[in-house]
């Protein structure tokens, strides 16, 4: 009797599982396809399927450079950013991972040069035969006729005794042209006088002199041998890849805690007794509502986000968190807003303007957030946030750092992505599908103006200041690919 198959929905989970037993090439396939389909989306499940196939790329990676191992992660960059080029935290991974190899790339070349001494002979040295290290000549462009030129002066050696007078002959002031001696031929120092400023002999001072070489001093440059396999400081190998490969495994982690991390600051934002207003559902959210329940009463208000998110939402309140099939196995279901004690009012996006003079708060969740400090978020979020300017309401956007893209945004328009227009006028309505273009967008583009204030996994942060966060995580030599 034949074991009954039990189809697996293609997904995350699907992918995941796949990784362990695909090489690589099929993987990248594989992820592409989902990402096209639309089977794999949203931030967070993008983030972690591309950051688990860059560390299955890097593990089978068989080259011996940093550079070979850039262009590989660079292609797959490309492909997967191709694939679905508005899941702009795709290409956020592809930087990081990118910006991992430079990194080990040059902390391995700093490591090779510093186990060299000072004064040691580099291997090109040796073969040149020099038999100690030579300074080399310093270039100078200070005109012949400058003070500058001749301003060094040999060290006067003075002993030391108790009576200077007896010990030392002062030096006298020089004579005239007829009769003036470069300092250079003596051992009078020349700053004593301005007369020795024109008195200056066109032989140059020993202080200035380059010591004599009996070859020409190149200075070593790190070879990919260096940069695949080098020493650290301690005298142990390093290997690039297996670097690269702990790197990525640190990313993966922070994908896991960022939203715990996030939560950690909920305190300092959410006071008692406020009306706080939430637009659809987050998982990113609701850890930072609930955090603050255990200590704190206030009120959420949910604004259902229709068309395309009212009946997650209404799911998420009533239920807990959000059902979604790319989720990973194995995570805790959070229980509903209310089973934590938090009062929980859904409302429709209509109603925001009636309720906006009561909030004391907004907390938005987002896509992306841009380098310009706009950030992309579900439909009806660019009307909150105005809504809330006007009537002087704090407006907190919870996001990773993962999240952030050095992408800045000329041409907004061109990043948002537009769903079923089914959801707003049904089919069997021939009239508005016929004399009418519907438009669905998904997402809608806030701009850093109406946002008071980004709390990430690594603090909080004003919109003029996240360009330093992004200088801080990515190469600018990655922004473009």
């Amino acid at each position: 009797m034949s074991t009954p198959t039990t189809s697996i929905t293609p997904g995350l989970t699907s992918f995941l599982k796949s990784l362990k037993t695909k090489p690589a090439e099929p993987a990248i396939e594989l992820l592409i396809s989902l990402l096209k389909r639309r089977q794999i989306r949203n931030s967070r499940p993008c983030a972690i399927a591309t950051t688990e196939l860059l560390l299955r790329v890097v593990g089978q990676y068989n080259g011996s450079d940093a550079d070979g191992l850039l262009r590989r992660v660079r292609e797959v960059g490309q492909r997967l950013i191709n694939a679905q080029p508005r899941e702009m935290v795709v290409g956020n991974i592809v930087r990081r991972v990118l910006g991992l190899v430079r990194e080990v790339a040059k902390d391995n070349a700093d490591d090779v040069s510093n186990t060299t001494p000072s004064g040691a002979l580099s291997p090109q040295q040796e073969q040149d035969g020099l038999s100690h290290p030579q300074r080399p000549p310093l270039p100078s462009t200070i005109s012949a006729f400058s003070p500058l030129k001749h301003g060094a002066t040999q060290p006067v050696d003075i002993p030391m005794s108790e009576n200077l007078s007896d010990s030392i002959e002062l030096p006298s002031r020089p004579q005239l042209i007829s009769s003036a001696t470069s300092y250079a031929q003596g051992t009078m120092p020349m700053g004593n006088s301005l007369f020795g400023i024109f008195q200056q002999s066109d032989t140059p001072s020993p202080s200035m002199t380059p010591l004599a070489t009996t070859g020409t001093i190149t200075p070593r440059v790190p070879t990919a041998q260096d940069f695949t396999v080098g020493t650290n400081r301690s005298g142990g190998k390093i290997n690039l890849k297996a670097e690269v490969i702990e790197g990525i495994n640190e990313l993966a982690d922070e994908l896991q805690q960022a939203d715990d991390q996030i939560a950690g600051f909920a305190m300092d934002h959410i006071h008692a007794n406020e009306m706080i207003l939430i637009h659809s559902v987050s998982t990113t959210v609701q850890k930072f509502l609930l955090t603050v329940a255990r200590k704190r009463k206030f009120t959420v208000i949910v604004a259902e986000g229709s068309p395309n998110d009212a009946e997650e939402t209404h799911d998420t309140v009533l239920n807990g968190r959000r059902k979604v099939t790319d989720e990973l196995e194995g995570e805790d279901r959070f229980k509903p807003l209310h089973a934590a004690g938090i009062e929980t009012v859904v409302i429709s996006d209509s109603q925001i303007s009636a309720i906006m003079p009561r909030i004391n708060t907004v907390i938005l969740a987002t896509h992306a957030v841009l380098a310009n400090g706009a950030l992309l978020a579900a439909s009806g979020a660019s009307i909150i946030a105005t809504l809330a300017k006007a009537h002087r309401t704090p407006v907190y956007v919870l996001s990773p750092v993962y999240k952030l893209s050095p992408v800045y945004p000329f041409n907004d328009e061109e990043l948002i992505e537009y769903g079923d227009p089914g959801n707003v006028v049904d089919f069997s309505d021939g009239y508005a599908v016929e004399h009418f273009e519907v438009m669905n967008p998904l997402y809608d583009y806030v701009p850093a103006d109406l946002v008071t204030l980004y709390i990430t996994n690594i603090g909080g942060h004003a919109p003029t200041y996240l360009y330093r966060i992004v200088a801080d995580h990515y190469y600018k030599e990655d922004v473009q690919f």
